[in-house]
């Protein structure tokens, strides 16, 4: 089974080694990694080259059978955008997507700093947090299989649903 790592890892300063310990992971666990910097991306500059990173990013996209998401915050308190975008698209193709975050209370609980004079939650701007119960955006949460944890926790989850391969009958 083959896993796109969706996150924004590779933005990190570490991002090539990291994914090759994300790969390495989920070997363990018995999966096929791909790292969105696996993607060969012919030489180029500026929108061309953002251009030839989609292309690549969605055609490894469209070769995984389950897309793991890190959805942690990014940037803000919000997961990285362009995750929120693969996440979206793999549920659009119909793909399983597993996704997870350190800290997975429900959201209005992690970002709502008073109340509103319906005595619903609102964040230090004024504007309503969801108040579901859930950690993410209802879009994320709803379209993925939410695991509290980091890499390893949510390789253990994906292991942990794949119904066992077919056995042969015994041989008489």
């Amino acid at each position: 089974m083959k896993i796109y790592l969706a996150g924004p890892d590779v933005f990190r300063p570490d991002a090539r080694a990291h994914g090759e310990r994300l790969k390495a992971l989920c070997a363990r666990h018995g999966f096929e990694g791909l790292f969105p910097l696996d993607a060969s991306v012919p030489p180029a500059a500026g929108a061309e080259a953002a251009r030839a990173i989609y292309r690549a990013n969605i055609t490894l996209l469209r070769e995984a059978d389950v897309v793991m998401a890190n959805l942690a915050p990014f940037r803000g308190h919000e997961p990285d955008s362009g995750t929120a975008f693969e996440v979206g698209y793999a549920a659009a193709c119909g793909k399983p997507v597993w996704a997870y975050l350190e800290d997975a209370r429900p959201l209005a609980e992690r970002l709502a700093t008073h109340r509103g004079p319906d005595g619903g939650p609102l964040d230090d701007r004024g504007y309503r947090v969801e108040d579901f119960g859930l950690a993410l955006n209802l879009m994320l949460a709803c379209s993925a299989t939410i695991v509290q944890g980091g890499p390893e926790a949510c390789l253990r989850s994906i292991a942990a649903a794949r119904p066992p391969a077919p056995s042969l009958p015994e041989l008489p």
